[in-house]
């Protein structure tokens, strides 16, 4: 009764949202409803949006956002309850005043001395999270220990603040501040100010996003979030949403074509046309509770998937690109498929037996299963490299979950990455030289657990192991790239991010 509930809600709200949008729609301005000039301004600012790339353009004039009033151009949006804002944001030119200012701010009103918090980054680089307790009150600041941050992210939970920043590439570093009362209803969003009254500033945001977390009652894989598959451009590092769903969409794989993805979702398979942003129902025949374990075959011609049999264990499927009926491959399960060979000959999986999951391989036309790893704890998300020389995977055996690497007949099992956080997923992109995996925080989650709606880093190494570097900052997880989401020229990916909130200025599923 209490799901029926949650979900009752929570279509009204997604209805009622999308009116609101209309207006935003209207005005060009994407996710934002409007953009005001906040407190006395010599020169008018403006606010643009290129819907083809999604990024946004802002010019603006001001004083200062300082001391007890404010001048400076803001594009905004009304929202209640807890959220996150998040954007990469860069200075056009080299400008005339060194504390120039862009960021993101949160604030009660749009008068020049309300109460506010707000994430910033000056001309001359430094980084700081800003903050008015009270009406016409001063402006008080917390340094970050880096400056010149690309990526920007400002989180409210109730009255605390938490400012994360990083340069791009880099992981986040935290600020925060608390018992900071900003009212329910606020307005928030993305800002400049010149810092000099007879001079306008330029600059450019992109990956914008404003999400709405799980709220603390949601009850863990029976009651979902919306979902955002996203395209990333790895030379340039922006990343677009083409399609959005209430529902929960999870593990895009890239078909061969590059036309095309393979998601799942309630049980089925969708191929996504990303030519007109459309979903069609993939055809698995009788296997109707497929799992976000779905990969296809180097040749692109079948795909293996997992989906449960009559006793609702997940077993490992293999059916023709063009679908059809599946043809069963495990006897038993627990089974998860993740990877081919090369080759075609054999698929990689995770299987639970007597209770411990280890990485199997098995002939692709059927036969006996081999196990490949046999260290205590839980080793998951197998995948060839294209040359089929080595399969990748994660691995709890060293305390925390890390990326190893063994070759094709499970010799020589390798630590590749040794950090502080948990990693999932290895993923090698095609032209063989780059691992793609999930990062999760250590603070949020159990090393053998990559639960839904949490923060997380996609990142990527050399495929041979070395340092890594993030490539997007996002709220997801489960479903986020549980499969190989390459594009086959290795140029893009492909992956799902949650929000509670969904922005019909995208692709929208609206049944």
């Amino acid at each position: 009764m209490k799901q029926k509930i949650f979900y009752f809600f929570l279509s009204l709200a997604v209805s009622a949202f999308f009116h609101q949008q209309a207006h935003a729609q209207s005005t060009g301005l994407g996710i934002f409803d409007d953009q005001s000039d906040v407190g006395i301004v010599k020169h008018k600012g403006s606010g643009t949006y290129d819907p083809k790339l999604q990024v946004y353009g802002l010019s603006g004039s001001g004083t200062n956002i300082w001391a007890k009033a404010d001048g400076f151009h803001f594009v905004w949006k009304r929202i209640k309850g807890d959220f996150i804002l998040r954007t990469n944001a860069a200075f056009i030119g080299k400008g005339v005043e060194d504390h120039r200012k862009i960021g993101l701010m949160v604030r009660t009103s749009l008068d020049s001395n309300s109460k506010h918090v707000n994430a910033v980054v000056h001309g001359d680089g430094l980084t700081s999270l800003q903050f008015r307790k009270t009406v016409g009150g001063e402006t008080e600041e917390k340094k970050s220990t880096i400056t010149h941050a690309d990526v920007i992210q400002l989180e409210r939970h109730g009255s605390k603040y938490i400012m994360s920043v990083a340069r791009k590439g880099d992981l986040f570093i935290e600020e925060e501040v608390s018992d900071i009362d900003l009212g329910d209803d606020v307005y928030v969003g993305i800002f400049i100010c010149s810092h000099n009254a007879n001079v306008t500033e330029k600059a450019t945001f992109n990956n914008t996003r404003i999400v709405v977390p799980a709220p603390a009652s949601l009850v863990a894989y029976k009651q979902y979030l919306g979902s955002d598959i996203e395209i990333l451009d790895l030379e340039t590092q922006n990343s677009r949403i083409v399609y959005q769903s209430p529902k929960s969409l999870q593990a895009p794989n890239w078909m061969l074509d590059g036309k095309n993805l393979l998601y799942n979702s309630e049980g089925l398979l969708y191929t996504f046309d990303l030519k007109t942003n459309t979903p069609t129902v993939f055809n698995t025949g009788t296997a109707k509770n497929n799992n976000n374990d779905h990969v296809l075959s180097f040749d692109g011609k079948w795909l293996a998937i997992s989906s449960a049999d009559k006793t609702g264990n997940s077993i490992g499927w293999v059916v023709s690109t063009k679908g059809g009926e599946p043809r069963r491959v495990n006897e038993i399960g627990p089974s998860y498929m993740h990877g081919w060979s090369p080759d075609g000959k054999y698929i990689v999986f995770c299987g639970s037996r007597n209770k411990e999951y280890d990485v199997y391989r098995i002939p692709s036309a059927g036969g006996a299963e081999e196990r490949l790893t046999n260290s205590p704890g839980l080793d998951d998300g197998p995948e060839y490299s294209p040359d089929g020389k080595y399969i990748y995977f994660n691995s709890v055996r060293s305390g925390l979950m890390q990326v190893w690497r063994m070759k094709a007949d499970g010799s020589e099992q390798t630590q590749l990455t040794n950090d502080d956080y948990n990693n999932w997923f290895p993923h090698v992109s095609p032209d063989g030289k780059w691992i793609e995996y999930i990062t999760f925080l250590k603070s949020e989650v159990a090393p053998g657990d990559h639960p839904f709606y949490k923060h997380v880093y996609l990142r990527v190494m050399p495929v041979g192991g070395g340092p890594s570097k993030v490539i997007a900052y996002l709220y997801g997880g489960q479903g986020t790239i549980n499969t190989p989401s390459w594009s086959p020229d290795s140029k893009h990916l492909a992956f799902v991010s949650n929000t509670n909130l969904l922005f019909p200025v995208f692709p929208t599923a609206t049944n």
